[in-house]
């Protein structure tokens, strides 16, 4: 009998009021701990979801957690409080999205997480956080507690730049690599990194794909990175093995990017904990990573999510973006 897997998820859940070709949407529930629990929740029955997150309850409606009904995801490492909420405004045009920071919820501290979550280590956590609400001394902790436990990073909020009016922008600030390299080196093997291509641009401070991905074979480690490029597919690298490209699949329309690399993430991750680990496994654990996300952009909001035979028959069709 297969032994049911533990995964966590750590970051912000977010507001995200969406405005794509000017037009704003209703505000939805966002960011890597919503996609990434309720994609896995969609994918499969077999694994035990956790989350550690803090909800800024002034400016959060409570009506927005209704995608987590009956979900059966453990939500006791959530903690609340009387403050705003983390609040992004995402404004889409011509594939290009401009974002700005409205609200951030109170950052985590580790002391918060509970009891039952300590003493039951996850097989995976995935740290995500949206607004640099992770500290290294949080990352720091998090490794010697659960010293057994492979270690997924979404880029994204440990990279940001974000100005006193909230704005997001991608401006190489030295401090923050450095904290970043520092993270990267401190969980080392265990690590999977993922990162749009802005972002490990940023990080890698290259612009060439192949050179963006050679900057990593600089750790020296057996991390897996993973950079992620829209309907231009993804790029894998692990010291020792060959790059992999893996192709975008097609999605029958595109209605909302957002969350895509979060499911990406995720799936790859769940595929990564059950599998033997091999290059061989592991390309075919993206192929479903990539086809994942392209059922997500087919729908608005946190709801383009499928099941794992959905899933294999989109990647078995062979339909990619060219």
């Amino acid at each position: 009998m297969a032994i049911r897997k533990n995964i966590l998820f750590i970051g912000h859940h977010a507001i995200d009021t969406i405005i794509r070709f000017k037009q704003k949407r209703k505000p939805s529930l966002g960011g890597t701990v919503t996609f990434g629990s309720l994609a896995l929740k969609t994918y499969t029955n077999s694994t035990k979801i956790s989350v550690i997150s803090n909800l800024g309850l002034q400016n959060f409606n409570k009506s927005l957690l209704k995608h987590f009904n009956d979900k059966n995801i453990d939500f006791r490492g959530v903690k609340t409080f009387e403050t705003d909420n983390t609040n992004f405004e995402l404004n889409y045009s011509n594939h290009s999205r401009r974002l700005t920071l409205k609200s951030c919820s109170p950052k985590l501290k580790f002391e918060d997480i509970p009891e039952e979550i300590l003493t039951s280590p996850p097989d995976i956590l995935i740290l995500a956080p949206l607004c640099n609400e992770i500290s290294f001394e949080y990352v720091s902790k998090i490794v010697n507690t659960f010293p057994n436990t492979f270690i997924g990073i979404d880029l994204q909020g440990f990279i940001r730049y974000i100005d006193d009016d909230g704005e997001v922008s991608y401006v190489r600030d030295e401090a923050i690599i450095s904290n970043m390299i520092a993270i990267i080196n401190l969980i080392g093997d265990r690590l999977i990194l993922k990162g749009s291509e802005v972002e490990m641009k940023l990080l890698s401070n290259h612009k060439e794909a192949q050179k963006i991905m050679e900057y990593f074979k600089n750790f020296e480690n057996k991390a897996i990175y993973i950079m992620t490029m829209g309907e231009a597919g993804s790029l894998i690298l692990k010291n020792g093995e060959n790059l992999l490209k893996i192709p975008a699949y097609k999605p029958k329309r595109v209605l909302d990017e957002t969350g895509a690399g979060d499911v990406y993430l995720t799936i790859f991750l769940y595929e990564l904990l059950n599998s033997d680990m091999t290059w061989e496994e592991i390309e075919k654990n993206a192929h479903l990573a990539s086809a994942a996300a392209s059922f997500l952009v087919e729908k608005k909001g946190p709801k383009g999510f499928e099941t794992r035979k959905r899933i294999l028959k989109r990647v078995a069709s062979n339909n990619y973006i060219n």
